[in-house]
Order: structure tokens, then sequence, then C-alpha cells
């Protein structure tokens, strides 16, 4: 029986045009880098921002990344995404906050987790009228924990704080691989892609989810 859900944020629950992953694209372009935002996607899509520059620029130079290098450029994003976030207006992924509701309504706690840092993740959280207590129980952030996704910890913190033993009875939901290898490395009971955000179907199905999903409403019939 599922106890807990977890999901992702941007692409998943929150729909916030793409903008962190374009933002990383535009960083990554002015830092010289000549790479494509199906590439940023690929190899950072769910990552905490400044390890996600570091894996597109490991790909691009053969595995060598110079910190100083990475750090300009996330300065560089952290700039750009401050000046993009003043004008964007988030949204609910359709069937959000209904799917939030019914899961609440049958005593399932549900909890966002995400790659972004917490100012970014509260940042969305307030332009959606969103709040931890109300809409959803808990939320975990990359700042949060010592090791982000793929590592189980933001799931395992959450499960610890709400009383949730076993990993089995828990569901993961993202819209990235590395959503669906945090839920396996978790040992949840479900880990599920979902395909309304950064990655397609034969991208997520790479990570061996337990489902894939299409759209929100299916959470309810899964669980």
């Amino acid at each position: 029986m599922i106890q807990l859900v977890v999901f992702d944020m941007a692409g998943t629950t929150v729909d916030e045009q793409n903008v962190v992953y374009k933002t990383v694209h535009q960083a990554l372009l002015r830092g010289g880098f000549d790479v494509s935002l199906d590439t940023v996607l690929w190899h950072g899509a769910g990552k905490e921002k400044f390890q996600a520059i570091k894996d597109v620029l490991a790909h691009l130079q053969n595995g060598v990344v110079d910190e100083k290098v990475a750090k300009a450029i996330h300065k560089d994003f952290e700039q750009l995404l401050d000046a993009a976030y003043a004008v964007l207006q988030p949204l609910p992924m359709p069937g959000a906050e209904e799917v939030f509701a019914a899961l609440r309504a049958r005593g399932i706690k549900v909890v966002l987790n995400t790659g972004y840092k917490r100012t970014v993740a509260e940042f969305l959280l307030h332009r959606l009228k969103w709040t931890v207590g109300t809409t959803v129980d808990m939320l975990y952030t990359a700042d949060d924990t010592t090791m982000g996704r793929p590592h189980p910890d933001m799931i395992q913190a959450a499960m610890a704080a709400l009383g949730v033993t076993d990993a089995k009875n828990v569901a993961k939901i993202g819209d990235s691989m590395i959503d669906i290898e945090e839920g396996k490395n978790a040992g949840c009971g479900i880990a599920a892609g979902i395909t309304t955000g950064a990655q397609s179907e034969e991208q997520l199905r790479l990570a061996l989810p337990t489902h894939i999903l299409h759209g929100l409403g299916e959470v309810l019939e899964l669980v």
C-alpha cells in the first residue's frame, strides 16, 4: 500500500516553460560551449544545477571538467535565472492540484522534491500559491541533503520525517531518468517516469521505470 508519493517539480507538477534548462543552455553558450538544448536535457535533467553543468561539460570534453570554468558558468546561470524568474508565471501541470488533494484525502502523504536550490523551489511555490502543510506535506530541495539525485537522500529524508519505514510503500514520480534512478536507488515500490517534461518516453525507458505515465491523473489509478 502506497503511503507516500514523492513528485518532482519542473516538468512533472510545475510548468515553468522549461526556463531552467533553457537558462543552463544559455549560460553554456555564453561560456563558449557549442551545445544543443537536447544535450543539456539529456545530461542535466533532474540534477542539482551545478552538477548538471559539470556533467554537460564532462560530456563535451571527454570527461574533463575545469572547476573554475564550471563555477563561472553556474554563476552566470544563476544571474540569468534571476532575471528570467522576475517575469515568469509558472503554472500547475494539468491535474496537479487535484491529484495532490485526492492523495491527501486518502491519507497518502505528498512530497515535492527537486534539483533546484531551496530559494528557487520556494519562489515557484509562492508564485503558484502552494503551501507546505496545505497543498503538499513537505518540500525537499538540492540544498537540503549532502547528496543529490540519483542518490536517494531526499526520499529517505522525507520517509524519516513522515514516519514511512518501508520504501516499498513509496512512489516516486518524475520526468527524467535521474528521477527514476533516484526512486530505484531508494527502493521505492513505484519509480515511474512521466512524459510531460524534460525527457521522452524512449529516454525514460532507458532507466527501467516501473511504470510510464502520460499525465498526473494516472497517479491516482497507480497507487
